[in-house]
C-alpha cells in the first residue's frame, strides 16, 4: 500500500467517526439557532409539527430543518414549503447565520419583507412565491452568496430592485413575476454577469428593456410578459449570444422586429403575441434552424406567409393568428416536418385549404378559424388525411355551405371539432359517429336542421356539447344523460405548448376568456336556442361533473325534476323561455356550487326555495311564472300551497271593496277579449324575438 493510499484511507475514516461522534452526542442544535426559530415560529400559524419550544429538544429532526454535521449541528436548510403557514416573518431568521437555503414558497405568509432577511451572508437559495407578501423591497440587500432568489407571484410594488445585483455577483437566477412592480427598468441587472433566468413579467413595468439587460452574456431566459413596456425592440437583443427563450407577450412593443437572430445559436423560443409589431417576418426568423416554437399572434404583421420549411427543421409550434396576413394558405407548411401546432386563424386569407395539406402528417393542432375559407367539403376531405391531427377548429368560415354528410370520411384521432358561426346548413352528420375519440364538440350558431341523434351517448370521453343556436327538433336524446365522462369526469387530453392559445370563449357580453388548454373548458352540454320539445329527463341528474347545463329558449316541457339535484358540480342551470310546469324542487338547494340559475318565462308556481344560494339569484331569474317568494318582488300569502298552481300576489293589499256583478261581468268580458288579443300578440312577438335573438347574442369558440 503506497503513502497515498494510506492517507486517503486516513481522512475517510476520520470523517466518518467524526460524523458517528456527532451522532451519538445527539447535539441539539445551536442555541443561536434555537432562539431564531423559536422568533421565527411566534409569528406563524398553524404551531408545526415536532416544533416545540422546549430548549432540550434537538431543532435538526424538526421538520422542514437540515443541519451541518460538520459545523456542530449548524441550521443550513429550512424549506417549509406547502405547509400552509400564515402570519409574518420575523427579523429573528437573520439569526441563522449559517443558513443556505430558505423555502417557504406556497404558503400565505404576509406582511411586508424584514430588513434582515437580505443581510445573510451564507444564504445561497431563497424562495419566498406564491405568499401575500406587499410593500417594496428593502434598498439595503447585502447577499453576497446568493444564487437563486424566487419572490414572484406576490404583491410586491415599488421600483424593481435591480440593485441586488451590486453584491450578488453569484445570481444565477431571479424571479419577479407576478408582482406590482411599477415604471422603468433601472439600470443595475447588468452587473449581475452570472443571471442565466430573468423573470420579470406580469407586473406594471413600463418604457423600454433596459440596455443594460443586453449585457447578460449567459443569460437562457428572458420574461418580460404582461407588462407595459412600448417602443421598439432594440437590436441589442443579439447581443444575449446564449439565449434560449425570449417572453416578450402582451405589452405595448411596436414596429418591425430586428432581424438579428441569426447571431443566437441557441435560441428555441420566442413568444412575441399580443404586441403591435408591424411589417413582415424577419428573415432570420423565418428561416431560422433553431427555432421551435414562434408566437407572433395577434400584432400587426402583413403579407404573405413566407417560412422556409427547408431550413425551419425543428419548427413544433407556429401562431401567427390575429394579424394581417394575406393571400392564400402558405401550401409548403407541410414541409416543416416537425410541425405540429398550427394556428392561422383571424388573417385575410383567401381560398381554400390547399390539396397539400394531405401530406401533413405532423400537424396535431389546427386553428384556422374566422380565415375566409370556403369549400367545407374540400377541407374536410383534405384534413382528413392528417392521421395525428386531434384538433380541428374552423369557425366563422364556409358561409352559407352546407355541411356535408359523407359517411366515409374519417378523423382517426380527431378529439376536438369546432365549426361554429358557420352559418352551415344540413343536419348533423353521420361521419361524426365514426370519431370515437371525440372530447369536445362545438356546432353552435348555425343552421342545422333535424334531431339530434341517440348515437351521441355513446361518446365515452365527450365532456363539451354546444349545439346551441341551430334550428334542431325533437327531444333531447336521453343518451345524454349516459355520457361517461359527465359522470365520473376523467378527461385525458394532450396538450400543446401553454405559449399557444386554441380557444377564446366569446360570451353574451362580448367579452373573451383564452383557454390554453382544452381540459380547463367547464364540462358543458349547451342546447340553447333551438326548438327542441319534451321533457328534460330526470336522469341529467346522473351527470355529476356538468358545470353548465344551458337548455334555454326551446319548447320543452314538463317538470323540473328533483333528481337534477344530482348534478353536484353544476354552476350554471339556464332553463329559461321553455314550458316548464310544477314546481321549483326544494332539492336543487344543495347545489352548492350554482352561480347561475335561470327559470324565467315558463308555466312554474308555488314558493321560490330560499335556501343556500337561491337567496343570491335575482328577480330576472324567475319572472314570467307564477312564483312566489318572501325575499323577492312577489310576496307569497300564508295560505301558499306547493302542490297546485297560485296566483301570487304583490306585497300590499287591494284597495278596492267587492265589485258588483254585472260591473265584474263587464270587466270580466273585457278582460278576457284583451287577454285573447295580448296571447295572440305576444305569441307572434315571441316568436319574432326568438328567431332575432338567436343571431344576436355570440357565445362560441373561435
Amino acid at each position: 500500500m503506497g503513502a497515498l493510499d494510506f492517507w486517503v484511507i486516513a481522512i475517510i475514516i476520520g470523517f466518518l467517526l467524526q460524523a458517528q461522534l456527532l451522532v451519538s452526542q445527539n447535539l441539539t442544535c445551536n442555541p443561536k439557532d434555537w432562539t431564531a426559530l423559536q422568533g421565527f415560529m411566534g409569528n406563524l400559524t398553524p404551531k408545526l409539527e415536532g416544533w416545540t419550544t422546549n430548549s432540550s429538544a434537538d431543532c435538526c429532526n424538526w421538520e422542514g430543518i437540515t443541519c451541518d454535521p460538520l459545523s456542530s449541528g449548524r441550521v443550513i436548510k429550512l424549506e417549509l414549503s406547502k405547509t400552509r403557514l400564515s402570519g409574518k416573518l420575523s427579523d429573528s431568521l437573520a439569526g441563522l447565520d449559517h443558513l443556505k437555503t430558505l423555502n417557504l414558497s406556497h404558503n400565505y405568509l404576509k406582511d411586508s419583507l424584514p430588513l434582515s432577511l437580505f443581510h445573510m451572508p451564507n444564504l445561497e437559495q431563497l424562495d419566498l412565491s406564491y405568499n401575500e407578501f406587499f410593500g417594496p423591497i428593502p434598498e439595503s440587500i447585502n447577499l453576497p452568496s446568493i444564487q437563486i432568489l424566487e419572490i414572484s407571484s406576490n404583491s410586491l410594488n415599488g421600483s424593481l430592485p435591480t440593485h441586488i445585483c451590486v453584491n450578488s455577483t453569484q445570481l444565477r437566477f431571479l424571479g419577479l413575476a407576478v408582482n406590482y412592480f411599477s415604471g422603468n427598468i433601472i439600470p443595475g441587472l447588468g452587473t449581475c454577469s452570472s443571471l442565466k433566468q430573468l423573470y420579470l413579467g406580469m407586473n406594471h413595468l413600463t418604457g423600454g428593456i433596459a440596455e443594460d439587460i443586453f449585457q447578460l452574456q449567459n443569460l437562457n431566459e428572458l420574461g418580460l410578459q404582461n407588462n407595459n413596456f412600448a417602443g421598439k425592440l432594440g437590436p441589442g437583443i443579439a447581443n444575449l449570444s446564449n439565449l434560449v427563450r425570449l417572453d416578450i407577450s402582451s405589452n405595448q412593443f411596436s414596429g418591425e422586429i430586428p432581424d438579428v437572430f441569426h447571431h443566437l445559436q441557441n435560441f428555441h423560443y420566442l413568444v412575441a403575441n399580443s404586441n403591435q409589431f408591424s411589417g413582415r417576418i424577419p428573415s432570420s426568423l423565418s428561416n431560422s434552424p433553431t427555432i421551435s416554437l414562434l408566437n407572433l399572434g395577434n400584432n400587426l404583421f402583413e403579407g404573405y406567409i413566407d417560412l422556409n420549411c427547408s431550413a425551419m427543421v425543428v419548427l413544433n409550434s407556429l401562431n401567427l393568428g390575429s394579424n394581417r396576413f394575406t393571400g392564400p394558405l402558405p401550401d409548403n407548411l407541410p414541409s416543416c416536418r416537425q410541425l405540429k401546432n398550427v394556428n392561422l386563424a383571424r388573417n385575410n386569407f383567401s381560398g381554400q385549404i390547399p390539396e397539400s395539406f394531405k401530406e401533413f402528417q405532423s400537424l396535431s393542432y389546427l386553428s384556422l378559424s374566422n380565415s375566409s375559407l370556403h369549400n367545407v367539403s374540400s377541407a374536410l376531405h383534405i384534413l382528413q388525411q392528417c392521421r395525428n391531427l386531434t384538433t380541428l377548429v374552423l369557425t366563422s368560415n364556409f358561409p352559407d355551405e352546407t355541411l356535408p354528410d359523407d359517411p366515409d370520411l374519417h378523423f382517426e384521432k380527431l378529439k376536438v371539432l369546432v365549426i361554429a358561426d358557420c352559418r352551415l346548413k344540413g343536419s348533423i352528420p353521420r361521419w361524426l359517429r365514426n370519431i370515437t375519440a371525440l372530447q369536445l364538440l362545438d356546432l353552435s350558431w348555425n343552421y342545422l336542421t333535424g334531431i339530434i341523434p341517440p348515437w351521441f351517448g355513446s361518446y365515452r370521453d365527450l365532456f363539451y356539447l354546444d349545439l346551441s343556436n341551430n334550428s334542431f327538433t325533437g327531444g333531447i336524446p336521453k343518451s345524454l344523460t349516459e355520457l361517461q365522462s359527465l359522470i365520473d369526469g376523467n378527461i385525458s387530453l394532450e396538450e400543446p405548448s401553454p405559449d399557444f392559445p386554441f380557444f377564446m370563449r366569446r360570451n353574451e357580453h362580448g367579452r373573451g376568456l383564452q383557454y390554453n388548454q382544452v381540459w380547463r373548458f367547464p364540462p358543458t352540454l349547451e342546447l340553447g336556442h333551438n326548438f327542441l320539445s319534451g321533457p328534460i329527463w330526470p336522469e341529467f341528474g346522473n351527470l355529476k361533473k356538468l358545470h353548465v347545463f344551458d337548455l334555454k329558449f326551446n319548447n320543452l316541457s314538463g317538470p323540473v325534476a328533483e333528481n337534477l339535484s344530482g348534478m353536484i358540480s353544476l354552476e350554471i342551470m339556464d332553463l329559461s323561455h321553455n314550458g316548464l310546469s310544477g314546481t321549483i324542487p326544494s332539492s336543487l338547494q344543495s347545489l352548492s356550487f350554482l352561480s347561475l340559475f335561470n327559470v324565467a318565462y315558463n308555466q312554474l308556481y308555488g314558493r321560490i326555495p330560499s335556501g343556500a344560494q337561491f337567496s343570491t339569484f335575482p328577480n330576472s331569474s324567475f319572472e314570467g311564472n307564477n312564483l312566489c317568494s318572501d325575499h323577492l318582488f312577489i310576496r307569497c300569502e300564508d295560505n301558499t300551497a306547493e302542490d297546485g298552481p297560485q296566483s301570487p300576489t304583490r306585497s300590499g293589499r287591494n284597495k278596492d271593496p267587492i265589485i258588483g256583478l254585472d260591473v265584474g261581468i263587464i270587466f270580466g268580458i273585457a278582460y278576457f277579449i284583451g287577454l285573447t288579443i295580448s296571447i295572440v300578440l305576444s305569441f307572434k312577438y315571441i316568436i319574432v324575438l326568438k328567431c332575432s335573438s338567436k343571431r344576436n347574442k355570440k357565445n362560441l369558440l373561435v
